[in-house]
């Protein structure tokens, strides 16, 4: 269940339509915006009239904003770190090989390349390429943005790999051989959607796309998943399951461990309630947990994350609790778990991760991070033994982030923290104690910085923490430039992280930089995101607002040089900051975000967040949605704080419309201080290459230096 969350939870989705949805979208909500709104006319995506008002709006903020040798020189260091030859290049084990997609200033769209361990562990490896993007680009006449490839365990020769056109998440599917680094002649192929495709074993593969009217769900994800047969037509593929189209998605995978081959079927309800099916002998047999739990089978465990209490085999787990007991007996009726990590109030999982015969766990203690290594008992019954895993400094992250859970208990792990540049680090459990094999280069210089973790009571008594960097010399004053930052939504955590970006552009410039750990993300566990779900999701806003204030009380800074900056989920955070609490900014960056509430879930990908947010077309449920939709809140003569809406004409997860019709309504009001840039490429991100990233994040760092003098 939890694999396709992974994906999706990181945005939300659209497949290049003209027209985001349509203006008579059902519901009453939705009607009457749609027949209200005289900004209706920017959800044309890509008609004349749309693009031709983005095209005026980009041609005055680049003349305002980066058209200067200030902007130039911003751009200049950030594309400098995102180009590195000294990063490290991040590699996932397939077979006897390690592989890495790397993107620089020689291959602006990146080229998959392999190396092997004993290469990899000298300073400069010998790299093989297996695909140049832009080789492939120049061959074609296209722009393809490389998104992955899938490939089939144990050999890893067959694999399918997934080309963006624009960035978005539709992507079209080839089959890729990796022996001869060629495109398969006549191999699977399906055109560009979003599609969810995996292998069977070398002639079948279970497939959810576009296969036509109705095959796609409310959210624009697969509806349908079917087996399909090599040499067969797409759409003769057989039948697996069917979703409702008011499901979120359907998926299917198979299981290829040895010893433990097994097909399941996902049935994706909603972002965070789902059920889980055994597909055995063409019959599905459902996994029995709870609809909100991620249930995970590895080997001969089936391990059990809970989101909400769950009593069962006469125990009551708690929320956020992780516990695990053999499969086959569970399938069977017995329901014995034992317990691999039970919070409490300072620490929550932040995830865990498989090796052949561990798993290691992930967890935050007040939102900083330690890992532990849990190996089942010899007797396959009882406790779990415990060991942690050393090498966390005060204030870091520490993060498995490759295993071979198939075949051995290697596993590769980064250690970072806000000024400690990446380390990478290899082990084996139980054979091979971790040994640091790479180290990213210092992009700024740290000395001059500290880190500092705060709380702060929120409006309702609540505890809520944040990071603070800043100078060692900071003078409590209240002129410090501040860029605050938040997201506080789909249980997704801000944890420490360098970055070599945010030190060009900002602390080195003198600033101070603020991560907030609001409700809605998941600093502490389900019941942190839960406490800002729906009616409560002003919680959030209160949260940050009360970090803003707390920073003006220290003296860190004060309204006039305080600045916020937060994108997709957090765009709409921005929204709700500049609509509710424009009094504590002077300036906001607000990016790819949601703003339009009452509409949302007909535009892109909206539909697949209402248990997010809530369903804007029942008239109970737009009562407290319509308090933190800013498209609907902004008014006219307020002193409002300059703002930044920028995003992209291919996003296709919240899609550009929201951040068009903000920027128009505020424009129309007679705001002066209104600006707009939308960038053609990258999705649902920067950009589709490290040029187009630069560029908007020294768009985002100057605009909010310059707005907060």
């Amino acid at each position: 269940m939890e694999a396709i969350w992974l994906a999706l939870a990181s945005g939300m989705v659209i497949s290049g339509m003209a027209m985001a949805t349509s203006p008579a979208a059902t519901g009453d909500t939705a009607t009457r915006a749609a027949t209200d709104d005289p900004y209706l006319w920017l959800e044309n995506i890509h008609g004349a009239r749309s693009m031709a008002w983005v095209h005026a709006q980009n041609a005055i903020t680049k003349k305002a904003f980066m058209a200067s040798p200030e902007f130039d020189k911003t751009r200049g260091e950030i594309l400098e770190v995102l180009d590195s030859e000294a990063r490290i290049p991040y590699v996932s084990r397939m077979g006897d090989y390690l592989y890495n997609f790397w993107q620089d200033k020689t291959h602006p769209r990146g080229i998959w390349r392999r190396t092997t361990l004993v290469e990899y562990e000298k300073a400069a490896p010998a790299w093989e390429t297996v695909l140049d993007i832009d080789a492939l680009n120049q061959a074609e006449g296209k722009k393809w943005v490389f998104k992955g490839a899938q490939c089939m365990r144990p050999d890893y020769a067959h694999c399918l790999v997934s080309l963006s056109p624009d960035g978005g998440d539709a992507v079209e599917v080839r089959e890729f051989d990796l022996p001869s680094k060629s495109f398969v002649k006549g191999g699977f192929f399906v055109p560009v959607a979003k599609t969810e495709i995996g292998w069977i074993d070398a002639n079948h593969v279970y497939v959810g796309t576009d296969f036509g009217p109705g095959s796609m769900t409310k959210s624009s994800y697969p509806r349908i998943v079917k087996e399909w047969t090599r040499g067969m037509p797409l759409a003769s593929a057989k039948l697996v399951y069917a979703g409702k189209s008011d499901d979120l998605a359907i998926a299917a995978y198979h299981d290829r461990t040895q010893g433990f081959e097994r097909d399941f079927v996902n049935v994706q309800k909603d972002f965070f309630h789902g059920d889980e099916y055994l597909l055995k002998d063409g019959k599905l047999v459902k996994i029995d947990v709870p609809e909100d739990a991620n249930a995970d089978v590895h080997r001969q465990w089936l391990v059990v994350e809970t989101k909400s209490p769950w009593t069962v085999g006469g125990k009551t787990w708690p929320a956020g609790a992780l516990i695990a007991m053999h499969f086959d007996d569970f399938m069977a009726g017995k329901r014995d778990f034992t317990a691999l990590f039970t919070p409490d109030a300072h620490t929550a999982l932040a995830g865990y991760s498989w090796t052949q015969h561990h798993v290691i766990l992930d967890v935050l203690d007040d939102v900083k991070s330690r890992l532990d290594v849990l190996t089942p008992p010899a007797s396959g019954n009882g406790a779990w033994t415990h060991e942690a895993v050393p090498g966390a400094p005060k204030f870091s992250t520490i993060a498995v982030v490759d295993t071979a859970p198939d075949h051995s208990d290697e596993y590769w792990l980064t250690v970072t923290g806000f000024l400690d540049p990446p380390s990478l680090e290899r082990g084996v459990l139980g054979s091979e104690p971790a040994k640091k094999l790479k180290q990213e280069p210092a992009f700024f210089d740290a000395s001059k910085f500290e880190v500092s973790q705060h709380f702060v009571t929120s409006k309702d008594g609540t505890r809520v923490p944040y990071f603070e960097i800043a100078p060692k010399d900071i003078k409590l004053d209240g002129k410090n430039r501040t860029l605050q930052y938040g997201y506080g939504g789909f249980e997704v955590s801000l944890l420490p992280h360098y970055s070599g970006s945010i030190g060009r552009a900002w602390l080195q410039r003198g600033g101070v930089y603020v991560i907030a750990n609001i409700r809605g993300g998941g600093e502490y566990g389900p019941a942190w995101h839960q406490a800002a779900l729906k009616a409560n999701r002003p919680k959030a806003y209160q949260d940050f607002a009360a970090v803003a204030e707390d920073l003006i009380k220290r003296g860190v800074t004060s309204p006039a040089h305080l600045g916020a900056e937060g994108g997709s989920n957090g765009g709409l955070l921005m929204g709700n900051m500049l609509t509710e609490y424009p009094q504590l900014y002077g300036a906001i960056s607000c990016e790819v975000p949601l703003l339009d509430m009452q509409r949302y879930s007909h535009l892109s990908a909206g539909a697949s967040w209402m248990a997010e947010y809530g369903n804007p077309d029942d008239p109970a449920q737009w009562a407290f949605i319509k308090t933190f939709s800013p498209y609907q809140n902004v008014r006219a003569g307020m002193h409002y704080p300059d703002v930044l809406f920028h995003t992209t004409t291919s996003d296709d997860r919240v899609g550009p419309v929201q951040a068009r019709k903000m920027a128009a309504k505020m424009e129309a009001m007679g705001y002066k201080h209104v600006w707009f840039f939308e960038n053609t490429e990258g999705g649902h991100g920067a950009g589709a290459d490290n040029a187009q990233a630069a560029t908007m994040h020294a768009l985002t760092y100057d605009f909010l230096w310059n707005k907060l003098q």
